[in-house]
């Protein structure tokens, strides 16, 4: 299992390759398939797109906070669509189709891999998984991505398959618990509740880890 990861700058760049990746991988889709659940979701793969992007832009601004309280999240106002439906203070403008939804999910990743960048060392994001600093706070925003694109690879019939380093590098900052003798990105899976893995049966609870280790 490698290290977490070498600097911020690192853990940026991380981020940056696979919202790239993801980015090209959805936007394979029809605008007719973002209708269809998200895998094992209660949520289209539209209104999943759209959360995933909230979650970088919720993880950006949190490691920006310097304003007491730093406890609290960032009082952006949120609200789900419909009924059942996410709340998100990031929503697309429909009538933009996929290719404005993508623009959406880039732009919220760009701006957390610059915000990890930049954060200074004493930087710490509020998250109800304990504070996170810039390498946590792009481990999350990976987190987000690998998996729910997982989700939305499966509503809309494409292939997703995520660099095994990317994955364990993750796995080693965030998920300590997790299994060191299985392929990486299977085991994210298990450990965020998507998969079994040989011997272990798929996990109904988890959590990750924003300690700094």
């Amino acid at each position: 299992m490698p290290a977490p990861f070498t600097s911020p700058a690192a853990a940026a760049a991380d981020l940056e390759e696979i919202i790239r990746l993801a980015v090209e991988t959805l936007r394979q889709a029809p605008e007719p398939a973002w209708d269809a659940k998200a895998g094992s979701l209660d949520w289209t793969c539209w209104e999943t797109a759209e959360h995933l992007a909230d979650d970088l832009f919720a993880y950006a601004v949190q490691l920006g906070l310097t304003t007491p309280p730093l406890d609290v999240d960032v009082p952006f106002v949120v609200e789900s669509r419909r009924p059942g439906g996410p709340a998100n203070a990031v929503h697309a403008d429909r009538a933009a189709g996929v290719t404005g939804l993508m623009q959406v999910l880039q732009a919220s990743g760009a701006l957390l891999a610059a915000m990890v960048r930049t954060a200074p060392p004493h930087a710490r994001a509020h998250h109800g998984f304990g504070p996170a600093d810039a390498s946590a706070s792009a481990a999350m925003g990976l987190t987000e991505t690998l998996v729910h694109v997982h989700d939305l690879a499966t509503g809309l019939g494409l292939a997703w398959d995520p660099p095994a380093g990317v994955c364990a590098r993750v796995l080693a900052r965030l998920f300590p618990d997790a299994p060191r003798d299985t392929a990486p990105w299977p085991t994210l899976l298990w450990a965020t509740g998507r998969a079994e893995l040989p011997g272990r049966p798929q996990l109904t609870r988890w959590r990750w880890h924003n300690a700094q280790p």
